[in-house]
């Protein structure tokens, strides 16, 4: 019987076909596995440097590329009983696209995804086609819902870190990173393998009809019917495209969390304004603080100023000593070979900042805060818990100087300062598709 089994994921930063065979990855598996075992190999952008000497093992030729699938990997493999699958790497997001442009296939130098195709073919090995899926997916989806999901960042987004510091500023690289994405493109990559391989072995394909069969009942009925809504109840119909995908991200891992919820017809309403009860009732939930911390606060449509003061109240409420992600990773860089480095991501600012890059005084209304919460709304600001929403922009490290304390906040923009102030309460590195009771 063929074994599915779920193993922890190594620290795959640098993993190449030559990196994860020299450093004993592949003997990893191939001794912690069993006959019957099904491995999936994909294996792309790490090799198509076209530097084939760089360091950490990438950068590779197609004759290198091909030589360690076909002379290493899958005969390793099937001598060890255990059955290969090969998986085309996904299509690199192009940053730079704008509105209304084609997605291409990015392997355009090292034309890994039809070498593998080629291989699939000749040594009778099962293919999932991910790179022609994700094309697919890029161009149905449309560029603006496409960079939203890739490590677009932009100032307030999220206070992660990265070598150069912290990302609460934007992304210190002053880039649009599409290869690396967020977690809502990550299920639709998941999404689409797990298709795939269904449509393969109604096709006859013995491989892919064994790993089918062994799909959770609720995935098979979702590739069946082609809702996934039932599975992943956080998907929103009004947020998978266009401009109402900037923060589809952010959204969606609210609704599986439960903080927010989505109306009878499955949909968000990112444009709507968000009320303030409701904010409070999210925030109180993602952060595991009583209501009465945030008592005192008439509902409505909330505003930025209101938005700010009740974050300041829900910060203090929380914690009793600042969150890592403000003293661990604030304006520290990771260099290469030092614990916590990761070569995938760029150098860009040295030592980025986790706090705002622009004091208080140095923004242009903050005249026009209403009396009741100036003294919140200024501590909310130099936590760095709200930012100004003014001037900023994905893949550049940049803060505006319009705070905008009247402006309504609508539920999009709520998505994001509550999703910001949900992984500020996180420990680093943790994952997490549901919040903690204890």
């Amino acid at each position: 019987m063929h074994r599915l089994r779920r193993r922890r994921r190594p620290n795959c930063a640098s993993i190449s076909f030559r990196s994860a065979c020299s450093e004993g990855r592949l003997n990893d598996l191939l001794f912690a596995g069993h006959v019957g075992d099904v491995v999936l190999i994909q294996f792309g952008h790490n090799d198509e440097s076209e530097d084939t000497t760089r360091r950490f093992g990438r950068g590779a030729t197609e004759t290198m590329y091909e030589a360690m699938l076909t002379q290493v990997y899958l005969p390793a493999i099937r001598a060890r009983g255990m059955l290969p699958v090969l998986v085309t790497p996904m299509s690199r997001v192009d940053g730079q696209m704008k509105p209304g442009q084609a997605y291409v296939n990015s392997f355009s130098k090292r034309r890994f995804p039809d070498l593998l195709r080629r291989v699939a073919a000749r040594k009778d090995v099962t293919l999932v086609d991910l790179n022609a899926l994700s094309i697919a997916y890029y161009k149905h989806s449309g560029v603006e819902a496409m960079t939203a999901i890739v490590m677009s960042i932009e100032a307030g987004e999220t206070p992660g870190k990265t070598n150069d510091g912290s990302f609460a500023n934007g992304h210190p690289s002053n880039k649009i990173d599409g290869t690396h994405f967020k977690e809502a493109l990550s299920k639709q990559y998941a999404r689409m393998v797990a298709t795939e391989l269904a449509r393969l072995g109604d096709a006859g394909d013995p491989v892919a009809a064994a790993i089918a069969g062994k799909l959770k009942p609720a995935v098979r009925a979702a590739i069946a019917s082609g809702t996934w809504a039932a599975l992943q109840p956080e998907l929103a119909s009004d947020i998978a495209g266009g401009d109402a995908a900037y923060y589809r991200n952010q959204i969606e891992k609210l609704l599986q969390l439960g903080a927010l919820r989505k109306d009878a017809q499955g949909n968000f309403k990112p444009a709507a304004a968000m009320q303030t009860h409701e904010f409070i009732g999210a925030l109180c939930r993602l952060m595991g603080i009583p209501a009465a911390a945030l008592a005192g606060y008439a509902d409505g449509p909330l505003s930025r100023a209101a938005m700010g003061a009740i974050l300041a109240d829900a910060y203090h409420a929380r914690f009793s000593a600042r969150p890592r992600y403000l003293t661990d990773y604030n304006g520290k860089t990771v260099l290469p070979g030092a614990p916590g480095y990761d070569p995938n991501l760029d150098s860009g600012a040295q030592g980025a900042m986790y706090y705002p890059l622009l004091r208080w005084e140095q923004l242009s209304d903050t005249g026009a805060v209403p009396a009741p919460y100036a003294g919140k709304l200024k501590d909310a600001y130099e936590l760095g818990l709200i930012r100004s929403e003014d001037g900023i922009a994905r893949g550049r490290m940049v803060n505006g100087r319009i705070l905008a304390p009247a402006t309504l906040v609508t539920r999009a923009k709520a998505a994001k300062a509550l999703y910001f102030m949900w992984v500020l309460a996180q420990p680093p590195k943790a994952e997490n598709d549901r919040i903690a009771t204890d």
